[in-house]
């Protein structure tokens, strides 16, 4: 009897009732096209082979999580039946702990064995026939490659960079080879990030403050260069407070940059990170955005939670959000980064956090067509992080559940040390673990969190206010052909108060003069005297 193609059978061997790891190869398995049939945990021998010839799969997957004396034994007669009734002929695939993988191995009978310490990716590859290639190639050498490699699991990328040179080299090619991380972004300090082409203005007893202490091409391709090992991880860097385009063509020479990363209002003396003010800086980032996008390089506008981390209201990180994908539009990119930072303010409630992200998505997804397209790429907010480390790894896991409702393509895993320290190697690592943890346990089957009508009903409060705050952005450009790229036009709506946060407070550029606050989980305008909430339309009435 002749195997049918695409399908699948799977269970628990023997006296195994453990099948979570049966029912994850199967989710996978659907994924990629085949049939499936679950046959439940402790499956005797007689009963996988009456399902083999009832089915006949051409793939039969067999999990025992056991003691390896018994796993040997039961494998041996399975073995033994299948030659019987010749079956042998269908493909066999195992899964169990390593001891008792390491018993499956020696078998003979399976075409491929895991033993949990494999990813994802690795099943996936198998599945779909897809023998991975050693070196860079088999990985994927572009973002659009490793995605489509790890789908339909997502793309994991964590930030680091220790203040010596020496001690990053050897982090990243610590974690290259731990093979679970798909993006190494490297975070310069911020002499590096300001006065790289300066140096004459580095300020030597700040070396390393904020990150690795880059001061020559030569140290971005050392730690380029100890991540290709493991499982060859992209690798890039975000695009510096000034000589942006500088930045960007030195990115992509040492680090093969995987994509670039520019805010639209900031780096410059709004933040502190440049002397440049916002018409200037908001001009130069425009043009750093449109050098990656004329060579096809995917750009990020990290935007929306530079405003959400200076405690600005809901609406105001929504607008930001939409206008950082509007403006990489404009200037022709085609794969954009849409970054959801969830949990900032801290104060946001999961509730409150879908309905923005939902907002968000709503407007930026509304861009897409022909031309352009985003990927969403979540994280957990920097600044939600207890400092007991136990108590931040439970954030990190709890964060990343909420997370998976909006089905990223990208998680950006913040380390849960980050309440008190930078990440180490170590801590990196383990916090990618975390995270892989959590998707396994809830990427599918989950509750939808997005049916919630709390959720809902938020989101469309925050898309109505959104577009009311956009509308009158937009009208102080009048007579421009597109008011919402328009550098001057950008500037006067954070001058007057259009775009605020509390933290602005007392800059020159900014308004600051905006009062906000957590109101049931939600960050909302407030009246400064009355402590009363302001609609969108009230506060913007109030500055018009």
């Amino acid at each position: 009897m002749s195997p049918t193609e695409r399908t699948v059978v799977a269970g628990a061997l023997g006296n195994c009732v453990h099948v979570a790891g049966v029912l994850s190869f199967l989710n996978l398995a659907r994924s990629v096209g085949y049939e499936t049939a679950f046959l439940g945990p402790a499956t005797s021998v007689a009963e996988f082979v009456s399902a083999i010839e009832k089915h006949r799969p051409e793939l039969v997957a067999i999990s025992y999580r056991l003691t390896p004396q018994v796993a040997r034994t039961l494998i041996s007669e399975l073995q033994q039946s299948l030659s019987e009734r010749e079956l042998l002929d269908r493909r066999f695939v195992f899964g169990g702990t390593p001891p008792v993988a390491q018993v499956a191995k020696k078998s003979g009978l399976f075409e491929r064995v895991f033993s949990g310490e494999d990813g994802p990716e690795e099943v996936l590859a198998f599945l779909r026939g897809e023998e991975r290639e050693g070196g860079q190639e088999g990985w994927g050498d572009t973002l659009l490659e490793r995605v489509a490699n790890k789908q339909p699991y997502p793309l994991l990328r964590h930030h680091y960079g220790q203040p010596e040179v020496s001690t990053t080299v050897q982090g990243a090619r610590q974690i290259a080879e731990a093979e679970v991380l798909d993006v190494l972004s490297l975070g310069p300090d911020q002499n590096a990030q300001e006065s790289f082409f300066r140096p004459e203005e580095i300020v030597l007893e700040q070396s390393g403050a904020g990150g690795v202490a880059l001061r020559s091409p030569d140290d971005l391709e050392a730690i380029y260069e100890a991540t290709r090992t493991g499982n060859y991880p992209l690798v890039r860097i975000y695009g510096g407070t000034r000589d942006l385009i500088k930045w960007a063509e030195l990115a992509v020479e040492t680090i093969n940059n995987a994509w670039g990363a520019i805010p639209l209002c900031w780096y410059n003396t709004l933040d502190g990170r440049s002397d440049r003010p916002p018409r200037q800086s908001i001009a130069e980032n425009q043009q750093a955005m449109a050098w990656y996008a004329q060579r096809g390089i995917p750009v990020e506008c990290n935007e929306a939670h530079q405003w959400s981390m200076r405690d600005a209201h809901d609406t105001i990180a929504v607008v930001a959000a939409y206008l950082g994908a509007y403006n990489c539009k404009a200037v022709g990119a085609d794969t954009y980064i849409a970054q959801y930072m969830f949990n900032s303010p801290a104060a946001t409630s999961p509730v409150m956090d879908l309905a923005k992200m939902l907002a968000k998505i709503e407007l930026i997804e509304s861009l897409h067509d022909d031309g352009f397209t985003s990927l969403r790429q979540t994280r957990a907010g920097l600044l939600s992080f207890a400092a007991d480390m136990d108590i931040a790894k439970g954030q990190l896991a709890a964060s990343t559940v909420v997370q998976l409702a909006i089905e990223p393509v990208i998680i950006h895993v913040v380390g849960y040390s980050e309440g008190d320290h930078a990440a180490t190697a170590s801590e990196i690592i383990e916090s990618c673990q975390i995270v892989h943890g959590a998707i396994r346990n809830c990427r599918t089957d989950m509750p939808d969190m997005l049916s919630d009508s709390a959720v809902q009903e938020r989101k469309e409060e925050l898309v109505s206010d959104a577009n009311l705050l956009l509308a009158d952005i937009k009208s102080l450009g009048m007579g421009q052909s597109d008011p919402l790229t328009e550098p001057e036009v950008i500037a006067q709506a954070i001058e007057i108060g259009l775009l605020d946060a509390p933290h602005l407070c007392g800059n020159p550029d900014a308004a600051g003069k905006l009062t906000t606050a957590p109101v049931d989980g939600a960050i909302c305008a407030l009246d400064p005297e009355s402590g009363n909430v302001l609609t969108e339309q009230e506060r913007i009435d109030r500055l018009l």
